[in-house]
């Protein structure tokens, strides 16, 4: 589950962005994500796993590890 939740995060992460890749750990303004593409994968992700997460909570959201690490932790209160 867990490789399956990276695998899907990474792969929203890469089309919102038009990214070949998404290194777990590489800050997403070093990939050319600007705020607005944020806001877009965020939404998507909270489509598909049908959770929210807080404006407050955006900011924390820096590569694809936190944003992993972000999902999960929605993901065990919602459990």
């Amino acid at each position: 589950m867990a490789d399956e939740l990276k695998n899907k995060l990474r792969e929203i992460i890469c089309e919102v962005a038009e990214l070949d890749e998404v290194p777990d750990e590489q800050p997403f303004a070093e990939l050319g994500i600007d705020s607005m593409m944020a806001i877009e994968i965020v939404a998507d992700v909270e489509r598909t796993y049908k959770l929210t997460i807080p404006e407050s909570e955006l900011s924390e959201l820096t590569n694809l590890q936190a944003v992993y690490d972000k999902v999960r932790e929605k993901l065990g209160q919602a459990a």
